[in-house]
C-alpha cells in the first residue's frame, strides 16, 4: 500500500540551519530521501544548489556520509564507493546515492552515468532537475523547457528538455522512476523500493526553484503539483520494462478529467513571461503526446 502522508517518518538526517534559498525543493525531497533509506548511506554530489545546501567542511546539514566530486564525475564516483564498501565487507545494509542536478546529469555528467548503467553498478542516481544551472546563474541545461527564458537563452529556450528517464530505461537497468519534490509520500515509496533492488536504480525527480523560475517562495509545492496536473511532469516507475504510473498521475488517467491547461502553469512564473502564443501551443502539443504515450503503457498488460 503507498504511504501516506502523516505515516512518514521524521527524518533526523537534514539537520536544521543550511544555505538553501528560501522555498528551495531540495530541502522537502532530501528529508524523505533519507528517511526512505534509513540513514544508513553514503551519498556523492557534484558541484551544485545540493553542495551548497550540504555545507562546507567543516560544517554540514545533512548527517549522512557525504563525498563532494567534480561536476562529471558522480556516477563514477559512486560505482568507486560502491565498489570500496564491498571490498571491506561493509555494503551490507548500505545505499550509494549519487545525487546530483539536472546539468550534472543530463549534461555534464551523462557520459559517466552511461557507463555506469551500461556496467549496471549497484547504486542509487537521484537527478533532482530545477532544469537550469541554478547554482551559478540560471544558466539553460538539457532539461530546460521550452520557451523558457535563462541567462542564456533570454529569448527563450527553442528546445524541449531530454527526456532523460527514457534515456536511462534504454540502457535495460532494472529500475527507473520520476518523482516530484512536491509528492513526498511518492517519493519516499520509490527510494524505499529502490532500495532494495540490485543494480543501478535511476529517479529523476521535478524540484521547483523560486529564484530560477521567478515565483514565490510559498508556492514550491503549489508549483510542483501544478507541473503534475498538467502533465509537463508524469509520475511513473519502469521495473524490469514494464512502466506503472503512480500517485496523482495513476489518479488523472484513471478519472479521465482533462488535465489542467499548460497555460496556467506557465503564467505563475517570471522565466516564461515572453513566450509566444506559438510556442505555448507547441508546448501543450509535446505534453499532450506524451501523456497519451505514458497512459498506453501504462494500460499495457504486464
Amino acid at each position: 500500500m503507498p504511504t501516506k502522508i502523516l505515516d512518514l517518518p521524521d527524518s533526523g538526517f537534514v539537520l536544521p540551519g543550511n544555505r538553501a534559498c528560501a522555498g528551495c525543493g531540495i530541502g522537502i525531497a532530501l528529508r524523505q530521501v533519507t528517511a526512505a533509506l534509513e540513514g544508513r548511506m553514503v551519498m556523492t554530489v557534484p558541484a551544485s544548489c545540493l553542495t551548497v545546501f550540504g555545507g562546507m567542511y567543516p560544517i554540514s546539514s545533512v548527517g549522512v556520509p557525504w563525498v563532494n566530486v567534480a561536476f562529471p564525475s558522480t556516477a563514477a564516483a559512486a560505482s568507486g564507493i560502491a565498489a570500496g564498501l564491498r571490498a571491506t565487507g561493509r555494503d551490507d545494509g548500505m545505499t550509494v546515492l549519487a545525487m546530483a542536478g539536472d546539468g550534472g546529469t543530463a549534461d555534464i555528467g551523462i557520459q559517466a552515468l552511461s557507463g555506469a548503467a551500461e556496467r549496471n553498478e549497484d547504486f542509487i542516481y537521484l537527478c533532482y532537475d530545477n532544469e537550469a544551472y541554478m547554482n551559478t546563474g540560471t544558466q539553460r541545461s538539457g532539461m530546460t523547457p521550452q520557451g523558457a527564458r535563462t541567462t542564456t537563452t533570454w529569448a527563450g529556450k527553442r528546445e524541449n528538455p531530454k527526456d532523460m528517464p527514457r534515456i536511462m530505461e534504454a540502457h535495460g537497468i532494472p529500475y527507473v522512476a520520476t518523482a516530484s519534490a512536491a509528492f513526498p509520500t511518492d517519493l519516499f515509496d520509490k527510494v524505499v523500493k529502490a532500495k532494495g533492488i540490485r543494480g543501478l536504480r535511476y529517479i529523476h525527480m521535478n524540484t521547483p526553484c523560486p529564484s530560477g523560475w521567478g515565483f514565490d517562495p510559498k508556492d514550491t509545492v503549489r508549483l510542483g503539483k501544478l507541473a503534475v496536473e498538467t502533465g509537463l511532469v508524469v509520475l511513473y516507475e519502469v521495473e524490469e520494462g514494464v512502466l506503472r504510473l503512480t500517485g496523482r498521475s495513476a489518479a488523472l488517467a484513471r478519472s479521465g478529467k482533462p488535465r489542467t491547461p499548460v497555460a496556467e502553469y506557465v503564467a505563475t512564473q517570471t522565466r516564461f513571461r515572453s513566450m509566444a502564443p506559438e510556442t505555448l501551443n507547441a508546448v501543450q502539443a509535446w505534453a499532450d503526446t506524451r501523456w497519451e504515450h505514458f497512459v498506453r503503457r501504462d494500460a499495457e498488460p504486464s
